[in-house]
């Protein structure tokens, strides 16, 4: 009999924030992400240069956990997550650690997509979510050997997850996901007419 195995495995961390023992609520989250909104022109003007959909504060801000309580509460939470998923990915640290570099707010309204993309100079990257409105999108992810199938036939419909693709996960308000910074991944068209907030964060090694 054939002994089939798995190799290369891409792996998904997905658990509730507040596991990590956060003291912030979804709604604490979502009002300070639009506080935050409120106040970053520069943003706003950024998004509207660039035809972003909806706001971003990526291009704008990179301190949230110093201007918001609930933003630093958060960056502490998302460090013991990263910790739990950097040790299942059983990396080698040696001396470094895996540290916050970019922490941002995206909020997506109806008809806004954020296309396929990855995070080259990170290592663990992910969202936690705010508002998932009934008939948002889901997070979609691509399997990375995409580009080496060339001449393979298309999977069934049918196919086991780990064998598909893409793979769509649907998230819900209090989740955290995570996974390697190079999976390439997307935001597919927001078909419901209120907005998806999200908060989005890279990870770096630093030694």
């Amino acid at each position: 009999m054939a002994d089939i195995t798995s190799l290369f495995v891409t792996r998904l961390y997905r658990a509730r924030l507040a596991e990590s023992g956060a003291e912030v609520s979804p709604e604490e989250l979502e009002a300070a992400c639009w506080a935050i909104y409120e106040d970053d022109q520069a943003g706003q003007d950024w998004c509207e240069a660039e035809g972003y959909p909806g706001y971003t504060s990526y291009a704008s801000l990179t301190d949230l956990p110093w201007r918001s309580p609930t933003f630093a509460a958060v960056e502490k939470a998302l460090d013991k997550h990263v910790a739990a998923f950097a040790e299942d990915l059983e990396f080698d640290l040696g001396e470094g650690k895996l540290v916050l570099e970019d922490l941002w707010i995206n909020i997506l309204p109806e008809g806004g997509t954020h296309s396929s993309h990855l995070h080259p100079h990170s290592v663990i990257s992910g969202t936690t979510y705010v508002a998932m409105p009934e008939g948002t999108s889901a997070l979609k992810l691509e399997d990375p050997r995409s580009a080496r199938m060339m001449a393979a036939p298309p999977r069934r419909k049918s196919a086991r997850e780990d064998l598909r693709t893409f793979v769509y996960v649907a998230p819900a308000v209090g989740d955290v996901l995570l996974w390697e910074s190079w999976l390439r991944h997307e935001v597919p068209m927001n078909m419901a007419e209120e907005e998806r907030i999200s908060v989005s964060f890279n990870y770096k090694w630093e030694g």
